[in-house]
């Protein structure tokens, strides 16, 4: 049985007003005490996980519920129509454009235009003709998937912080914004889905072993605890006299002191200079780069279109100011534009499309390891084998795998004889030697600047199968329009995956606890 007078003593102000304020029987919920009592955000969580650690409120149960938020893209086209909306009306009113040209007119980005153009042409809105110009298509397409986009976006922006509740839309509805709605990346998407789980607390009952909740408060009122205490005493209090008319909570003078501890280097930091220990004894030179990149070398460069949706899997961080880069060096602007373009002397065909030169020196917080490997290829060695750990930046939902920025293990091995065979080898060592892994399987992938491409997966004891990374060998329209004649395998691995393994961990999140008894634990287990 718990010492009722003993436990009114410990009790946080948060708790008594909670206590104060609630029955035996009430319904507890994080969102319901902070808007009914004026709590910050937070204190609500702080309040009922520190009653349910003093056994007075328990757990009843768990309510999972998906909600779609409306995003700064979101809210400009609610406000200026989607792109497919505005590009039926350019087309409808000026004939003979082509995509680029529709860009400009609406002064947006290529891909984007490429984009909206995919979906109004399978949906049979609009076609393209033999010489490229975009046209209305045949015969009368039904325009219901506008009017229920326009209907959801006027009922997001409407809404308290934009957000929609997936219970409240109907089977149309429901429909269109699976197409529309993105967990992770949702920067290019008008909404960004996420799952909310609501903890629903009540009070304990005597049959628990605890105090009832009108116990408690019976208690509170009788000691003349009302929740109202201040913890702290303020140079402002003291210079106003303000504390004579407070009530101030009791202290426990023989608390004891926090315990200190000796600094201990980060498991994971050493985890990394372990794979750069390994990688140079293998005869591995280190590259290394800022972390503000143009376009030019974070995609161009890597033959991905500035049109094609493919892109999309690269959702970057934009910087605000300067926006551009002055210039991008030559000749290699030319060669990229070229191949982009027609092929140039890359023996492709190119993409076909008008590459934008002032678009390609937009500044970007770098999306993925790869462009160092592009910038390394003009002043490499042949043969050559070049690594960096790169620090990446990508917008994401936080999970137990992913991360908004995270580390790559980089590299590239360029020579006369190097073969798909040389890139399994290294993927191999990875997997294996580096992580630990037990399991591992290739997977064929896609990636504009590589040909063929595989994807290494490893099987992790509790998260299961996941993937490590991609890679594969670079395309002629890469090494040969940055000087490079040989073949080039080349891999970016998510090495904060292989930590997971390496070090016994669950959660992508632990590698940066700032708990210190959680790295003194994987520390010691390191040594």
């Amino acid at each position: 049985m718990i010492d009722i007078q003993n436990t009114v003593k410990n009790l946080h102000p948060l708790e008594v007003r909670i206590i104060l304020s609630y029955k035996q029987g009430d319904e507890l919920t994080i969102e319901k005490v902070e808007e009914e009592l004026g709590f910050k955000p937070g204190n609500g969580n702080q309040a009922l996980s520190w009653l349910a650690g003093k056994g007075l409120v328990t757990e009843i149960r768990r309510e999972a519920a998906v909600f779609y938020e409306l995003t700064d893209l979101g809210r400009d086209w609610e406000e200026k129509g989607s792109p497919e909306e505005r590009i039926i009306e350019l087309v409808k009113n000026q004939s003979g454009l082509r995509l680029p040209d529709i860009a400009g007119a609406l002064k947006l980005e290529n891909k984007d235009i490429g984009s909206a153009f995919g979906n109004l042409s399978k949906r049979g809105v609009l076609a393209m003709d033999g010489e490229k110009k975009v046209i209305m298509a045949n015969g009368s397409p039904s325009m219901e998937y506008f009017g229920v986009l326009r209907g959801l976006l006027k009922k997001a922006a409407a809404g308290e912080g934009g957000l929609i509740a997936e219970a409240s839309l109907n089977a149309a509805e429901k429909d269109l914004m699976s197409g529309i709605a993105k967990k992770r990346g949702a920067t290019d998407a008008a909404f960004r889905q996420f799952d909310r789980e609501t903890v629903v607390f009540g009070f304990t009952t005597a049959g628990d072993g605890s105090v009832p909740a009108e116990a408690l408060a019976a208690a509170l009122k009788a000691a003349g605890i009302s929740g109202d205490e201040i913890g702290t005493l303020t140079p402002q209090m003291l210079e106003t006299g303000s504390w004579k008319d407070k009530a101030f909570r009791s202290y426990n003078v023989k608390t004891p002191p926090v315990r200190l501890t000796p600094g201990r280097s980060n498991p994971y930091a050493k985890f990394l200079e372990n794979v750069k220990d390994k990688l140079a004894s293998l005869g591995f030179e280190e590259f290394d780069g800022p972390l503000v990149e143009t376009e030019f070398w974070n995609s161009d460069a890597l033959f991905m279109p500035q049109f094609h949706s493919a892109r999309d899997i690269h959702d970057v961080y934009r910087i605000a100011e300067p926006e551009k880069a002055k210039a991008i060096e030559e000749p290699w602007l030319s060669n990229i534009a070229a191949a982009h373009e027609n092929g140039g002397k890359t023996g492709s065909r190119g993409w076909n499309y008008a590459f934008d030169r002032e678009f390609t020196r937009r500044l970007i917080l770098r999306s993925q390891g790869t462009v160092l490997s592009a910038k390394t290829l003009p002043k490499a060695k042949i043969p050559g084998k070049y690594f960096g750990i790169v620090r990446c930046f990508r917008y994401d939902r936080v999970d137990a795998t992913h991360l908004p920025d995270f580390y790559q293990t980089e590299g590239i091995v360029l020579g006369e004889n190097v073969n798909l065979r040389t890139l399994l080898g290294m993927l191999e060592m990875f997997a294996r030697e580096v992580a630990g892994a037990k399991e591992v399987k290739y997977v064929p992938g896609y990636f504009p600047f590589t040909e063929p491409s595989v994807e290494v997966h490893i099987k992790h004891p509790v998260l299961g199968w996941f993937e490590l990374g991609g890679s594969g060998i670079f395309r002629p329209e890469v090494t040969e329009s940055l000087g490079v004649h040989v073949p080039v395998a080349a891999w970016g691995i998510g090495i904060d995956r292989m930590a997971l393994m390496a070090l016994g961990l669950n959660d992508l999140r632990e590698l940066f606890s700032h708990d210190i008894e959680n790295v003194r634990l994987r520390r010691s287990k390191d040594n």
